[in-house]
């Protein structure tokens, strides 16, 4: 065998011993540390069997397959092995997805929430589905379609703007033609002829004003004086006044306090006063059955009365 013959065959080797190592680790790394999960979606997109699968943007694991559920028809199930630790739980949901603008459809799944529960291994992940391309490209032309009316429509109200502007001018053109000038002029001409007519009687009357002002100013003076000179002396009156209203206040709280005090003496005088006063109806009762008792000191004798 020649020395190239050699050399070929070990590169062959070398080849074959790192190619194996390879397929080795993958298998080892997407078969071995794997979870099994499944999700169901309504509109697969292209994607198929060994697609990317992202968990929060980073690659997590592989699509295994993507086929019709069985129990639902109407739904794709799609099975996934995860790398085993991903942190799916409840709160995770699985759409569509692109690695690049460049790669095919791969499964993205977001983070969900750190409070939610944990997906248990085989279960089913919560799902959203995605707008196809066709279903954006319909909405497109509801929006082409809308914008066409609305793109017409606004050409007509454009062209009634556009007479109604036209004929704003035309009575703008109408309003300050050469007649409304000629008209407007003569009202300031006769305006003029006014004020230069009556300017005399207006400076008369300032004038007239002007004096008027002046003596209200000095009328205005003059009472201040007199309010000035005639403040004081009131004052002083006032002074007065609350000073003798004081003292009579004084004079009322004293005579209340002596009639307090002799309270009892009153009432004893009042007590003597009706004492004499049935004493003395006593005295003139005694007087008009007896008034000889003011001459003689004893009643005379009683008369016998005569006998027939």
């Amino acid at each position: 065998m020649t020395t190239e013959a050699k050399v070929g065959a070990f590169v062959l080797a070398c080849f074959s011993i790192f190619a194996f190592t390879i397929i080795y680790l993958m298998h080892a790394q997407f078969s071995g540390d794997t979870v099994p999960y499944r999700t169901y979606l309504r509109y697969a997109g292209g994607l198929e069997p060994g697609a990317e699968v992202l968990f929060g943007g980073i690659a997590a694991g592989k699509v295994t397959a993507v086929r019709p559920w069985t129990a639902d028809p109407t739904k794709i199930e799609i099975l996934i092995d995860v790398r085993q630790g991903t942190p799916l739980n409840e709160k995770s949901v699985a759409k569509l997805g692109l690695v690049s603008i460049m790669n095919s459809a791969a499964l993205s799944i977001t983070t969900g929430s750190n409070d939610a529960k944990r997906l248990a291994p085989g279960s089913s992940i919560p799902s959203k589905e995605a707008a196809s391309l066709d279903e954006i490209a319909g909405k497109m032309a509801d929006v082409a379609d809308n914008a066409n009316a609305l793109i017409t429509q606004a050409q007509g109200e454009l062209a009634g703007i556009s007479g109604d502007a036209r004929n704003l001018l035309a009575n703008l053109n109408t309003v300050t033609g050469p007649p409304t000038q000629q008209k407007v002029q003569a009202v300031l001409d006769n305006v003029n002829g006014i004020l230069a007519a009556e300017r005399p009687k207006i400076d008369r009357l300032s004038d007239q004003l002007s004096a008027l002002s002046q003596h209200a100013d000095d009328t205005i003076q003059n009472v201040n004086g007199t309010v000035t000179d005639v403040r004081e002396p009131v004052r002083k009156d006032l002074a007065e006044l609350q000073n003798t209203l004081l003292q009579a206040r004084q004079l009322l709280n004293d005579m209340q306090v002596m009639v307090r005090a002799n309270d009892y003496k009153i009432d004893d005088t009042v007590e003597n006063l009706r004492v004499a006063t049935d004493n003395l109806d006593q005295l003139t009762d005694s007087l008009k059955q007896r008034p000889w008792s003011l001459i003689r000191i004893k009643q005379p004798k009683e008369r016998d009365v005569p006998q027939k």
